[in-house]
């Protein structure tokens, strides 16, 4: 069975400072049309960083969707300059953490909404962790507390949902199997 959709209108709604909604007609594999609303979305990064002693560091800042304050992994929007995700990684470890890493590893790519958002994120794991002084300058509008923390604390903080986000979740998942991993294998 075929699935495409295939665009027969596209209008934009809204045209806003990071998001951008569209309204497209579509026409169904059945021959039928709908209506699809999306968010347009220029794309992410977000950064699994492990200090040398093995704790993982977060971030918490305020979340006006949520109205609320969160635990997260350090992430960030892709800039028009940025030529790969990897230099947008780079540069949102150090304007969040004031941490630079020597190792990089692309973990994964994935869309958390796709039913209504194009954003797709690209996930990496930063090793060898060098707090760095004169770091990149953080966004005027970001208000961040930086966290070292062990695999207890942050599941703790996933229990009590101050940990709610999906990629800082994916975090935690893979987490958790690299430390079941180093069970078996040592």
């Amino acid at each position: 069975m075929e699935f495409e959709e295939k665009t027969v209108k596209s209008e934009r709604i809204f045209d806003g400072v990071l998001l951008h909604l569209v309204r497209e007609e579509v026409l169904l594999p059945n021959g039928k049309t709908s209506v699809r609303e999306m968010i347009r979305h220029p794309g992410a990064v977000a950064m699994i960083p492990f200090t040398s002693d093995g704790k993982m560091v977060m971030v918490r800042q305020f979340r006006k969707p949520l109205d609320r304050t969160v635990v997260e992994i350090p992430a960030g929007k892709l800039e028009t300059s940025d030529k790969e995700p990897l230099v947008a990684a780079i540069r949102e470890l150090e304007e969040e953490t004031d941490y630079r890493a020597e190792q990089w590893s692309e973990l994964a790519v994935f869309y958390p909404t796709p039913a209504y958002l194009d954003e797709r994120i690209t996930i990496y794991l930063a090793e060898g962790l060098t707090k760095i002084e004169n770091s990149l300058p953080m966004d005027e509008d970001e208000f961040i507390e930086v966290l070292e923390l062990t695999y207890d604390e942050a599941k703790a903080l996933q229990e009590s949902g101050e940990i709610c986000d999906s990629k800082t979740i994916y975090a935690m998942l893979y987490w958790e199997m690299r430390l079941l991993r180093e069970r078996i294998e040592g």
